[in-house]
C-alpha cells in the first residue's frame, strides 16, 4: 500500500469517511438526547436527519474507496507476485506447488477483501470514536465515564485472546486449502498415468480426505469465529448494563437529568462497538491475511544477493506502457539477427536449495561469437543447468557469467532474453491455437512467418492435417499431441524469432523419428549460421553441428575439444553406451 500512490489516496479517504462518520455520532446523541428530553425543540429533528444522511453519504463513501484499496492492492501484489516467479525462474519455483501458486494469486488474494474493505477501517474507527465518547462522558456524567473507561479495555484484551487462537487456526485452514489445490491440480496433469498404474480410484479417496481436511478446518475457524462473537458481545452486554443500571437509580433518585441520562445511554454503546466491530471484523479477515503471509514469503523467497538479479533486489520490476509496446511491437521484415556475443564463464559454481553437491562445479570456459557449442554427458551432469544459467534463470553461488565482458547480473534480463531463441528439453505448450503457441516469442508474426517457421521445424505437415490447421486449439500442454509434435511446435517457436542472436537449444531431436530428425538437423545448422548456439546434444547428428564438443561430468567439464567432420565419435559412444 505504501507503493501504489493511487492506493495510498483510496486507504485515506476511506479511513478519514470512517472516523468522520464515527464521530458524528456524538452530534447524533447529542440531537436526540435534546429532542427526546424536551430541551431542542422538533426543529432540531431537521440536524438530526441531515447528521444521518451525511452518516450514510460517508459509509457509502467509505465502501466505494475501500472496494478500489483492495482491488488496487490485490493488483499490485499479483503483479509482484507474476514478477517474483519470473525472476525465481523454474529452478527456484520447484519448491512451489504450482496448484498452491494458483490458489494462493487467485482465491487467496481475493481473502484479502475483508480485511482491506472491513478491518482496517474498523480498527481506523476504534482507535478514534471511543476516545471521543470518553471525553464527552466524562463532560457529562464522571461516574458513567469512570465506568466505561475501566470495562472498555475487556473488549480488546478478551479480543486479542481469542484472537491469537483464531489466527493459528485459520492459518491451518489456508494451508488445507493450498493442499487441497495444488494436489487437485497434480491429479488432474497426472490422471493418464494414474488411469494407466489403476491409481486413479485410490488419489480420489485421497482427494476426498484432503477435502475433508480443508472442511474441518474450516468448521473449526467458523466455531472459534462464532465463540469470540459471543465473547465480545456478552463483554459488551455486561459492560453496558453496569453503565445503564446506575443511571436508571439515578435518574428515579433525582440525582441525574434526564438530558444527561438519555446522552449516556446513547453515547456509552458508540463506545464499545467500534472494538466489538473490529473484534468481529478481524476474524473474518483472517484467511486474507494468512495468503498474504503466504505471499510475502514468496516475495521474499531467496533472499540471498549473490542469488538476486538486479531488478528483484530492489522494487519488483512493474510492467509499463513501453514493456507493452515492445512486447506488442511487430517484426521488422527487414531485421536481421544483432550481433553474436561472446560468452565466458568463470570459475562457476551453482548450488540449488536443499542440494549439498552443487550442479555445477567451477566451470570456465569462451564461447566465442558465432560458435556452434555441443555439451554432451550424462543425464544430471549440468547439462541443462549451464542452459538455464545462461538465461538468468539461476545465478552463480560463485564466479560469474560475462556476455561481451558485462557481468549477466548487471545487465537487463528482459533484453537479454529478447536476443535468445531457446527450446527446452520439455516444452510447455498452452491452451491456445497452433499459430498462438508457435508465436509466443513474436506475438506479432504474420501467418506467412508462422507457417515458414514451421516448415522449417518439419511441422507443418501435420498441422495442415488438423481439423482447423494452424487455428486448431491445443490442449493444456499439449495433451492432444504426440511429444514428437510438441517438440516440433516449441522448434518452430525458436524459428519465429528470426532476429535471435543466441541459440539455446535442449536436446531438439528427442523423441523425433528419423525422418523428422534430419529435417530439424538441417533446419537448425540453417538457423544457427552466423549465431551463437549452445545444443544440448545426444544424437550424433546434432553433434556433427557443433564446431566444439563439450563435455560434462557430475557438474566439471572434463574435456573440450574440436568436433571433427564426421562427429564426435566418442562421445557418440558415450551417448549409446548410457541409452
Amino acid at each position: 500500500m505504501r507503493a501504489e500512490r493511487a492506493v495510498r489516496t483510496h486507504l485515506t479517504v476511506t479511513m478519514a469517511a470512517a472516523v468522520i462518520a464515527g464521530l458524528l455520532v456524538l452530534v447524533q446523541a447529542e440531537l436526540l438526547a435534546g429532542v427526546l428530553s424536551g430541551r431542542f425543540t422538533t426543529v432540531a429533528l431537521l440536524g438530526l436527519a441531515a447528521v444521518v444522511g451525511l452518516r450514510g453519504l460517508l459509509g457509502w463513501t467509505q465502501g466505494v474507496f475501500a472496494a478500489r484499496t483492495s482491488t488496487g492492492v490485490k493488483s499490485a501484489l499479483r503483479h509482484r507476485l507474476l514478477a517474483r516467479l519470473q525472476d525465481l525462474g523454474p529452478a527456484r519455483l520447484t519448491g512451489h506447488r504450482s496448484g498452491e501458486l494458483v490458489t494462493l494469486t487467485g482465491r487467496g488474494l481475493d481473502a484479502l477483501d475483508p480485511y482491506l474493505t472491513g478491518y482496517l477501517p474498523a480498527m481506523a474507527v476504534a482507535g478514534v470514536v471511543p476516545v471521543a465518547v470518553l471525553i464527552r462522558l466524562f463532560a457529562a456524567d464522571l461516574t458513567s465515564a469512570i465506568i466505561v473507561l475501566v470495562t472498555l479495555p475487556l473488549i480488546p484484551v478478551f479480543g486479542a485472546l481469542v484472537g491469537m487462537h483464531t489466527k493459528a487456526v485459520t492459518e491451518r485452514q489456508w494451508r488445507a486449502l493450498s493442499r487441497l489445490g495444488g494436489h487437485f491440480l497434480d491429479v488432474v496433469r497426472g490422471l493418464p498415468t494414474l488411469r494407466a498404474f489403476g491409481r486413479a480410484r485410490y488419489q480420489a479417496t485421497v482427494i476426498q480426505q484432503v477435502a475433508d481436511a480443508h472442511r474441518s478446518a474450516t468448521m473449526r475457524t467458523l466455531r472459534v469465529a462464532f465463540l469470540s462473537s459471543l465473547v465480545l458481545e456478552l463483554c459488551a452486554s455486561l459492560s453496558l448494563a453496569l453503565v445503564a443500571v446506575p443511571i436508571g437509580l439515578r435518574l428515579l433518585g433525582g440525582s441525574l437529568d434526564l438530558t444527561t441520562a438519555l446522552l449516556v445511554l446513547l453515547l456509552a454503546p458508540e463506545a464499545y462497538l467500534p472494538l466489538r466491530m473490529m473484534g468481529t471484523r478481524f476474524h473474518a479477515s483472517m484467511e486474507g491475511v494468512a495468503a498474504a503471509d503466504a505471499a510475502f514469503a514468496v516475495l521474499d523467497d531467496d533472499a540471498d544477493p549473490s542469488r538476486r538479479t538486479p531488478a528483484a533486489a530492489g522494487s519488483p520490476r512493474k510492467t509499463s506502457a513501453a514493456d507493452s509496446r515492445e512486447e506488442a511491437r511487430p517484426p521488422h521484415p527487414a531485421r536481421t539477427a544483432a550481433s553474436p556475443p561472446e560468452i565466458r564463464l568463470e570459475n562457476v559454481t551453482v548450488r540449488y536449495p536443499g542440494r549439498d553437491d552443487p550442479a555445477l562445479r567451477e566451470v570456465s570456459l569462451v564461447i566465442t561469437p558465432g560458435e556452434r557449442v555441443a555439451l554432451v554427458g550424462e543425464s544430471g551432469g549440468g547439462k541443462s543447468t549451464l542452459l538455464h544459467l545462461l538465461l538468468g534463470f539461476v545465478h552463480p553461488a560463485e564466479g560469474r557469467v560475462l556476455v561481451d565482458g558485462a557481468d549477466l547480473r548487471d545487465l537487463d534480463l528482459a533484453a537479454w532474453r529478447d536476443r535468445m531463441a531457446f527450446v527446452p528439453q520439455r516444452p510447455h505448450l498452452f491452451a491456445t491455437s497452433v499459430a498462438g503457441n508457435i508465436r509466443l516469442g513474436a506475438p506479432s508474426a504474420s501467418p506467412d512467418q508462422v507457417r515458414q517457421a514451421a516448415k522449417a521445424a518439419h511441422a507443418d505437415e501435420f498441422v495442415s492435417a488438423m481439423p482447423d490447421g494452424y487455428d486448431t486449439l491445443v490442449g493444456e500442454r499439449g495433451a492432444n499431441l504426440s511429444a514428437g509434435q510438441r517438440q516440433r511446435l516449441a522448434l518452430a517457436r525458436a524459428f519465429c524469432r528470426p532476429e535471435a542472436a543466441v541459440l539455446l537449444l535442449d536436446e531438439p531431436t528427442a523423441r523425433l523419428d528419423g525422418r523428422s530428425e534430419a529435417a530439424v538437423v538441417a533446419a537448425t545448422a540453417e538457423l544457427s549460421d552466423d549465431r551463437t548456439a549452445v545444443i544440448v546434444a545426444h544424437r550424433p547428428a546434432m553433434i556433427d553441428l557443433a564446431d566444439r564438443v563439450i563435455r560434462i561430468h557430475e557438474g566439471r567439464v572434463i574435456s573440450d575439444t574440436a568436433a571433427t567432420p564426421s562427429g564426435d565419435q566418442e562421445a557418440a559412444a558415450h551417448v549409446g553406451d548410457e541409452r
